[in-house]
């Protein structure tokens, strides 16, 4: 991949609309834009332009006009990717915006990669590796939780952590690299107490980013909840109270769902996926059959699990729900499990007590009415972690970057141990180097084509 020339792509979303974007960017982005844009002033050349402005005009070859258009310059270094930058704003149909592009093609100008204007970007120092992998995190955030985590990253939190954890380990690995060079006189450059204060700092710091890794994980990809139970306890109901809507059938024939239903909302800014299941018992029905197999399936993949069941039916069966309840347990031990008693607007309050009384951490639901409805939302909330996200920590969510932590806190104790054994400076500055490595490959001071290949392949075209 040459990043020599001049690129071309939509940047808004294909299809039509009010307004298209058509960017381009490289060193001859402006005179390639200039060649084919009449201003509506007349006479005005968009290279003798100051940076940052918009020109009203016309986009014009062979005497024929493709469209009345915005045209936005941005000079090198004050620009997105680094280089000089222009952006054509047009009306958004799918002929105009084509057209254009294949105008500027016919200019010379090549259809941009996925995720080259970010690369350009990284290339050209205006951002690191996390802050550009950020990039496409954002535009795929669709929660309140996942935007905020890809802007603190983006704004170079992240990376502001790792840069002065590397800057500070740096300090320390010259100090020994020059101890190295007066072995002879065996003198001592780097204090080594303060190298241990060093070295456990760095510890907490990086035990601290992985930790938050499993709060991360599941803000970016939302959490699977979900719904069990014997056939007609009100599981398709409760699906469509949280929802607000009549996404599943509900009927009184038991076995109604004979596959699961899945739909993703989002509780406090976090997404949450719940999955509709078929009912749990014997059967005969083939189809039946198959849905209760893809039932223990979701379970599986399933982050936390919510056992429904019929209240007015469970006070003659009580033992049969106790069991039921212990079987989830015993079989997922490390899932958390909600167990809620549904259809409660049929029980008295005295039957109300008794259910409570004999299962416990019971929570109840009328899900045809809709209370304690937002009882549950908030149980399933207080089940994930979300201190260090209204704390604005930082917060890791992409495994790239776990796996080069991990990697760098054991090189890091590696450092410590050989710091307990006391020894020489040359044994410990192998692993002092190896850590540092790690620590760049977060940011990106150490890459490679093959590494950013993979990400930027991830990103959409024109971004």
């Amino acid at each position: 991949m040459t990043h020599q020339d001049t690129i071309v792509a939509l940047a808004t979303a294909s299809g039509s609309g009010a307004i298209a974007i058509v960017r381009l960017s490289g060193d001859e982005a402006i005179s390639k834009a200039d060649a084919c844009f009449r201003s509506v002033k007349g006479g005005k050349n968009l290279k003798d332009q100051a940076t940052h402005t918009i020109h009203l005009g016309h986009i014009v070859a062979d005497d024929r006009v493709y469209d009345e258009v915005l045209v936005s310059v941005f000079k090198n270094p004050n620009s997105y990717t680094g280089e000089d930058v222009v952006e054509v704003s047009c009306h958004g149909s799918q002929y105009i915006q084509q057209e254009i592009i294949q105008l500027f093609l016919r200019q010379g100008c090549r259809m941009a990669n996925p995720g080259e204007f970010t690369l350009r970007a990284f290339l050209n120092g205006k951002l690191d590796l996390s802050q550009a992998e950020a990039v496409a995190d954002l535009i795929a955030s669709d929660n309140e939780a996942s935007h905020q985590v890809a802007m603190q990253q983006m704004r170079g939190g992240f990376s502001s952590e790792i840069a002065k954890l590397r800057e500070e380990l740096l300090n320390f690995a010259s100090l020994i690299e020059l101890e190295l060079d007066f072995a002879e006189e065996d003198v001592e450059f780097a204090d080594r107490t303060q190298f241990k204060e060093l070295i456990e700092r760095i510890t907490f710091v990086l035990k601290r980013l992985m930790d938050s890794f499993a709060v991360g994980n599941v803000i970016k990809n939302g959490i699977p909840v979900a719904i069990v139970g014997e056939p007609n306890v009100g599981k398709s109901t409760l699906l469509n109270a949280l929802l607000n809507e009549e996404r599943a059938i509900v009927s009184e024939i038991a076995g109604t769902t004979r596959d699961t239903i899945e739909d993703e909302i989002s509780i406090g800014g976090i997404g949450f996926r719940f999955i509709d299941t078929a009912g749990i018992r014997d059967t005969k029905d083939v189809v039946e059959s198959i849905g209760i197999k893809k039932t223990f399936e979701k379970i599986e993949q399933a982050q936390v699990v919510v056992y429904l069941f019929d209240s007015a039916k469970a006070l003659s069966e009580l033992k049969v729900v106790q069991v039921e309840i212990e079987k989830i347990k015993n079989k997922y031990p490390q899932k958390p499990l909600l167990i809620i008693a549904n259809k409660i607007d049929q029980l008295t309050d005295e039957q109300l007590a008794l259910l409570q009384s004999q299962i416990k951490n019971v929570k109840l639901l009328s899900a045809k009415t809709g209370f304690g409805v937002e009882q549950l939302t908030n149980s399933l909330l207080d089940l994930i972690n979300t201190g260090a996200l209204r704390n604005n920590e930082t917060i890791i969510t992409n495994s790239r970057h776990y796996n080069a932590l991990l990697k760098a806190f054991e090189e890091v104790q590696k450092v410590k141990m050989g710091l307990d054994a006391d020894l020489s400076g040359d044994l410990l500055a192998i692993d002092i180097r190896q850590a540092l490595y790690h620590f760049g490959e977060i940011t990106g001071e150490i890459t490679n084509d093959d590494l950013l290949g993979n990400i930027f392949a991830n990103f959409c075209i024109g971004k």
